[in-house]
């Protein structure tokens, strides 16, 4: 970033910067919490082998569109895209993301969460719903 600062998108940018202002107590406080989290959710594996849960908070927006509508308040996009992502991709599991066709309207995307290293299990489940046609790779509305 140092270097080529170009090379990355503005609101990208912005985000690292914020990240290396962290404090060192509040990140090691982090990892510890990261760590703790990861556990509870792998207990979870020892009754499932995928979860199933929301991608995001609403219909995929248009690309290049800014603000979306959530529970009657206007917010932007980017900023709420990941409401429900993060919580799980910050602990490292596989997780797949699969847009349910709904005809004539935006997809909705679902996930697709496996336990540590059972990629094989969500990448059966995602060609089993592409299979019976309740996910699509190309969605046209």
């Amino acid at each position: 970033m140092k270097r080529r600062p170009q090379d990355f998108d503005p609101l990208t940018r912005d985000r690292f910067l914020a990240g290396a202002l962290v404090p060192a107590a509040v990140y090691v406080q982090a990892q510890r919490f990261r760590a703790w989290y990861r556990a509870r959710v792998a207990e979870l594996f020892g009754e499932v082998d995928v979860l199933l849960a929301p991608t995001t908070p609403c219909p995929a927006p248009r690309i290049g569109q800014d603000r979306i509508v959530l529970d009657g308040v206007e917010v932007m996009v980017r900023p709420n895209l990941g409401v429900y992502t993060q919580p799980l991709s910050f602990i490292g599991l596989p997780v797949l993301s699969v847009p349910v066709v709904r005809p004539g309207a935006m997809p909705l995307g679902v996930q697709l969460v496996g336990a540590p290293f059972r990629e094989a299990h969500v990448l059966r489940v995602g060609a089993l719903l592409e299979a019976k046609g309740v996910a699509a790779a190309v969605v046209s509305a």
